[in-house]
């Protein structure tokens, strides 16, 4: 009979190494330098966020045209409760998410254009909501930081093949102005305002010329501007700064953060960021354009 040692030697040989899991910060985020040589991958499916003519003049090779009309619905297309900016039914979205080559087995890299950070990451968001979030990553400082990492660029535009999705899983991550109302459980949910700060203290107020927001904030909201969570070359602030600005604020650990912002854009910028420290997050859609909507619900004015 083979001795302990012996057996011992061999299940090392048979099982793979274990090895740490990723931090979520590891898997939500991806350098240039980590994707450059995935570019080839099969199932490898690169969004580009911006104008298409920003993606027309260079985009990184292989990589597909994405807006936030693509992935969502607005009053614009006649479509939702009339709000600017909505997330669409699980049937809808699984067809807008096919329509961009995304299948169950690809591996979605997100990339901010000449867009905005957060319009990059209400994608990313949009895809962890239809279930495909641990298979998504942001490409931390966009196309910008691609192109200063000295990497190419090309003004192909790949054939897309659209993708084969199972009917998507939805996450419960999206809440209504009734659920932001009542309020967490023993304490445990940050609502966080990701407006610039005089948004929050009603010194400006949102909305259009024709239907402007009322000026002030959803009461017990804390202040965290999204405008905090990159640096001034929009990359990723490092863990200890954003946790130092989370905390800041008033989150706590172990809190689920529920953001909300003008329409439902800029507070994916301050919920990507809580996922990379570890929290749990939930996204008010329709946001303050959905909220002053409706004089019942309370605005605070300090």
């Amino acid at each position: 009979m083979a001795s302990p040692l012996v057996l011992v030697l061999v299940a090392s040989l048979i099982l793979p190494a274990t090895t740490n899991p990723a931090s979520p910060r590891e898997a939500l985020l991806i350098s240039a330098a980590r994707l450059a040589p995935r570019l080839k991958d099969p199932n490898l499916v690169l969004l580009h966020v911006g104008d298409r003519a920003n993606y027309d003049a260079g985009h990184i090779e292989g990589a597909r045209h994405v807006s936030l009309s693509d992935i969502s619905i607005s009053d614009r297309t006649g479509l939702g409760s009339g709000l600017t900016l909505e997330m669409p039914d699980a049937a809808t979205l699984r067809e807008k998410l096919m329509a961009l080559g995304i299948s169950d087995d690809s591996r979605v890299v997100v990339y901010a254009g000449n867009a905005p950070f957060q319009s990059a990451t209400r994608v990313v968001f949009t895809l962890d909501y239809a279930g495909l979030g641990e298979r998504t990553s942001l490409l931390d400082g966009g196309l910008s930081a691609w192109v200063n990492a000295g990497r190419p660029l090309s003004r192909i535009a790949p054939e897309i093949r659209p993708g084969r999705l199972s009917p998507l899983k939805i996450r419960p991550l999206v809440v209504t102005k009734e659920d932001v109302k009542a309020g967490g459980e023993g304490g445990s949910r940050a609502l966080v305002d990701a407006r610039h700060v005089d948004f929050h203290q009603g010194a400006q107020s949102g909305g259009s010329m024709l239907s402007r927001h009322r000026a002030g904030h959803i009461p017990g909201a804390l202040s965290l501007p999204f405008t905090e969570i990159t640096d001034e070359r929009f990359m990723l602030r490092s863990p200890e700064e954003l946790a130092a600005r989370f905390a800041q604020a008033g989150v706590k650990p172990g809190d689920t953060v529920l953001a909300y912002c003008h329409l439902g854009q800029q507070a994916t910028a301050v919920l990507f960021a809580a996922r990379t420290l570890g929290h749990k997050v939930l996204l008010y859609d329709g946001s303050f354009e959905d909220w002053t909507r409706f004089p019942e619900f309370p605005v605070v004015k300090p």
